[in-house]
């Protein structure tokens, strides 16, 4: 193919059709197809033409052949290494994504950092408290006058984010989570039935992540896939886990980070599985399975993505080097206790793929608007994270404000801490260990009556 022989017109339209042919990489097109749909240039040429620069800006082979690009994570990790890798948040790389093809991106671009900061309500840690003398096999355990669940070993117990004092119903689990993060000291009460290896049947003591021997975070669903936003159709306020609703549509509610969203921008999860390293409240943490109520059978937009809850990741981290910045105990009103936690996947640009993927924008991503007031809360429209985050919607005829329940702040901060970590190699990359399920759905409860919402 002649390039020499383009203007810069030219030059701009074969631009411009790669970036379009490239969401489709796999299809190859030959220069031939290309002369001719472009300039009308004879083919082919009497003499083998050089290599130029414009077929090196645009990827293009001597074998006439549209060039992929591929990289592993060993070059990746070896480019970090060399202080070579460019490293961007999932923001800075959407904002590319306007001016740039996914082939250009992935040659530009390594790894790109995603986070999000919200409602997990499905968090809790392990903490084994140590054997006092004489030892107990601890049946009924509380902290801080909040009951942990203690089904395990002698020592052994579980402590939920959502389980409250019955004394205090706004303080809860993620509370005890949040300060032993801190280095606070919790009151510890067990009772036990005594038994000749473990004689003693009450224990109180003061304890703290200092004192005792592991505390491990195990959140069973964190990080969804995109979640529903909500509004009420009903007269009165509703009071959900979407925050206060208002009547008459009065506002909508939403909690995804949008564009920064770890799992919208992998939606495939070909980076992210068993083993990914991940930021977890300020620690090194792993996704150690698929998340629960998992779900890769959700609606999808023309962009690939979910409109509702889809997959979610099942997180594993230590509690003793968290910090207190990226984990918040809350309590919704009426609804009961939950715990904020910060989450950050960085996300290697192995291909175009992969750079299509994380060049996402908010105008792009959807979700599903709810109705809470009516039965099984049915979706009723969607919107884009671009609408939503803008403050305000058409709903039904009329404006409706819009709030999030997740903060974009403490997202963006944890991409930006992220992105260093990544850059400084202190946050190596890996391939996962094994994939999470490419088919699940989830199934309901069939109560085997009719009570129950006396």
């Amino acid at each position: 193919m002649i390039v020499t022989n383009y203007d810069m017109h030219a030059g701009r339209r074969v631009k411009t059709l790669y970036r379009d042919l490239s969401i489709a990489p796999h299809i190859l097109y030959s220069y031939a197809t290309l002369a001719r749909a472009l300039c009308g240039a004879r083919w082919p040429p009497r003499t083998a033409p050089k290599r130029t620069a414009l077929q090196g800006l645009l990827g293009l082979t001597e074998v006439g052949r549209l060039k992929m690009v591929h990289k592993t994570y060993d070059e990746i990790n070896d480019r970090i290494a060399r202080g070579e890798a460019v490293v961007l948040t999932a923001e800075e790389v959407a904002r590319m994504g306007e001016e740039l093809s996914p082939a250009e991106i992935a040659r530009k671009v390594d790894v790109v950092t995603t986070a999000t900061f919200g409602a997990m309500c499905s968090s809790g840690c392990f903490i084994n408290f140590g054997h006092p003398e004489p030892g107990i096999r601890m049946e009924s355990i509380t902290l801080n006058e909040v009951p942990v669940f203690g089904g395990l070993a002698a020592v052994d117990a579980y402590i939920g984010a959502t389980e409250v004092s019955p004394n205090n119903p706004r303080y809860g689990g993620a509370h005890l989570i949040e300060a032993l993060v801190k280095g606070d000291r919790l009151v510890l009460e067990a009772r036990g039935k005594g038994t000749d290896c473990y004689p003693r049947r009450t224990v109180r003591a003061e304890i703290s992540k200092e004192t005792v021997n592991e505390v491990t975070m195990v959140n069973p669903r964190n990080a969804y896939q995109n979640y529903p936003a909500a509004t009420n159709s009903s007269s009165r306020i509703l009071y959900t886990y979407m925050g206060m609703l208002l009547p008459k549509f009065g506002n909508v509610t939403y909690s995804t980070s949008g564009e920064l969203s770890p799992l919208l921008n992998d939606p495939e999860l070909r980076t992210i599985g068993v083993g990914t390293r991940v930021f977890l409240a300020g620690a090194q943490g792993f996704v150690t399975w698929n998340g629960t109520q998992f779900n890769t059978e959700k609606p999808r937009n023309e962009w690939g993505l979910p409109l509702g809850n889809a997959r979610t990741l099942m997180l594993t981290g230590d509690v003793k080097k968290m910090d207190p910045a990226f984990l918040k105990a809350a309590y919704f009103e009426r609804y009961g206790v939950t715990l904020f936690v910060g989450v950050g996947i960085p996300i290697p640009v192995l291909d175009e793929d992969l750079a299509r993927r994380v060049s996402i924008s908010n105008r792009q991503i959807e979700t599903t608007i709810c109705d809470y007031a009516l039965d099984g809360h049915p979706g009723i429209t969607r919107a884009s994270y671009a609408e939503l985050r803008s403050g305000a919607l058409t709903l039904h005829g009329k404006r409706v404000r819009t709030a999030p329940l997740s903060s974009l702040a403490k997202a963006r901060e944890i991409a930006e801490l992220l992105k260093v970590q990544v850059a400084s190699g202190s946050f190596p990359l890996a391939p996962p260990a094994q994939a999470l399920p490419a088919h699940a759905v989830v199934r309901g409860l069939q109560p085997s009556g009719s009570g129950g919402l006396e």
